[in-house]
């Protein structure tokens, strides 16, 4: 009988065994017995510790136990479709747990979909052992969000109207209004903020932000640009992000650190 979560794949260890450092630990949320069942065998080998869910419902139980540092969501599943999970997660529940977004359907337009719904990666199958990996590395390298419980001053970013709060990871139209940015988009856009008026090469870019990938061709951080312009309001007559055909991108206002 399949259950919602494979709890007998997923130990690790016998009971009062030494370890070091906690493994991360990854949610992996497909409807396929197979696919679970393969993933779970690479990413145990590679050192991983894995739980998984068949579904919607099973994934916020799992959720509601546990604690992870990324989640494999399919998408192509009964009932809620993986999109509408991440939407759920980014938007509703306010999760900022990495999501790579698993799809048998490799269009552009569902890459751009998984990004704008907030996931950090979209990978197509099917995919090989090494970009997988690769693709898991790159996201978990990110510098773990730390919050500090009483900070000795505000950390705010000033440009062209618009604020950012580094300490509370949240952004701020003229008019006050917060605007959303996934966790990719805010990594990104902290990149080009801290080296405001300068050309910043694409490899680099993808290097200081949570969108960096192993495979240096990948469109992610292109579409996350994209996102970031389009949730600044840049227009023609006015843009903050503009591309540098050749050479990257360069935010080109001035900003001021308060």
């Amino acid at each position: 009988m399949q259950q919602s979560c494979n709890k007998s794949l997923d130990e690790v260890g016998p009971a009062g065994e030494t370890r070091g450092p906690p493994l991360p630990s990854l949610l992996i949320v497909d409807d396929d017995p197979g696919m679970r069942t393969a993933l779970i065998k690479i990413l145990r080998a590679n050192g991983y510790h894995c739980l998984t869910a068949v579904d919607g419902n099973a994934m916020w139980e799992v959720i509601g136990r546990n604690s992870f540092d990324l989640i494999l969501l399919d998408v192509m599943m009964p009932g809620v479709s993986g999109f509408d999970l991440c939407r759920q997660l980014r938007f509703q529940d306010g999760n900022q747990v990495p999501i790579i977004i698993i799809s048998a359907r490799g269009e552009e337009a569902d890459l751009v979909t998984g990004l704008e719904l907030g996931a950090d990666d979209y990978i197509a199958k099917p995919f090989s052992t090494r970009e997988l990996l690769a693709r898991i590395r790159a996201v978990l390298r990110r510098p773990p969000l730390v919050v500090d419980p009483a900070p000795r001053r505000s950390e705010l970013l000033r440009f062209a109207g618009w604020t950012l709060d580094l300490r509370q990871r949240q952004l701020f139209a003229g008019s006050g209004a917060r605007v959303e940015l996934s966790g990719a988009e805010y990594d990104l856009l902290v990149a080009l903020l801290e080296h405001p008026q300068v050309v910043i090469g694409r490899d680099n870019l993808l290097e200081m932000s949570r969108a960096r990938l192993g495979n240096a061709s990948d469109r992610t951080v292109d579409v996350h640009i994209c996102r970031l312009r389009r949730k600044l309001g840049d227009e023609a007559d006015r843009t903050l992000i503009r591309t540098v055909r050749g050479a990257g991108y360069i935010f080109t206002q001035p900003v001021e650190r308060v």
